[in-house]
């Protein structure tokens, strides 16, 4: 059967994980950081689960700090990072060349802030011919506006925006998916 061509699928989906940073957390509305975390944790175990490459940047480490240590924690053990001065990930040092090595095309974006390194990167990498995908209840901004019009220019720019519960089901399509009870348990 032909599916849509926007509906992830597990084999061809990367999860990317943008500068989740202590220091950067700490600025953002606590909901809105409480809901980032919350759902890319639950996207972090069913990547794991179902083999999902991870890419993780960290913008300034020296000055912004490192990986906030939940998510940190919570990566599985061939999850790549990379440091970054650049707001697009794309411009970081080993980035793309890691993301090409995957032969995946699909990305799934999660982090901060949307209207900056989200939306730098996720238009690059449609630039690039990538599939992006970005996670509205998985990234957040320090202004509420901000996320929202970043939200709105994106989806002009035929970029696909999504929440972690339709990434979830889309990368298992079926409730007979030998993870299904694992991954649909993720569900907060």
């Amino acid at each position: 059967m032909n599916t849509h061509p926007t509906l992830l699928k597990a084999l061809d989906s990367v999860l990317v994980i943008v500068d989740m940073q202590t220091t950067l957390s700490s600025v953002m509305p606590e909901n809105e950081a409480q809901s980032m975390h919350e759902s890319t944790l639950s996207l972090l175990e069913a990547a794991k689960k179902l083999s999902i490459p991870v890419l993780v940047t960290e913008q300034y480490p020296q000055g912004l700090g490192h990986t906030e240590i939940q998510i940190n924690d919570a990566l599985p053990d061939d999850a790549q990072l990379f440091d970054k001065t650049a707001f697009s990930c794309c411009s970081a040092s080993g980035f793309m060349p890691a993301l090409e090595k995957t032969g995946r095309k699909q990305i799934i974006l999660v982090g901060q802030e949307a209207h900056v390194c989200i939306m730098q990167t996720a238009l690059d990498l449609t630039a690039q011919e990538f599939q992006v995908h970005v996670v509205e209840d998985a990234i957040c901004a320090r202004k509420t506006e901000h996320k929202f019009f970043a939200l709105q220019r994106l989806q002009s720019q035929n970029i696909i925006i999504t929440n972690y519960e339709s990434v979830l089901f889309e990368w298992l399509r079926d409730a007979s998916h030998p993870d299904f009870r694992a991954v649909s348990g993720l569900l907060r």
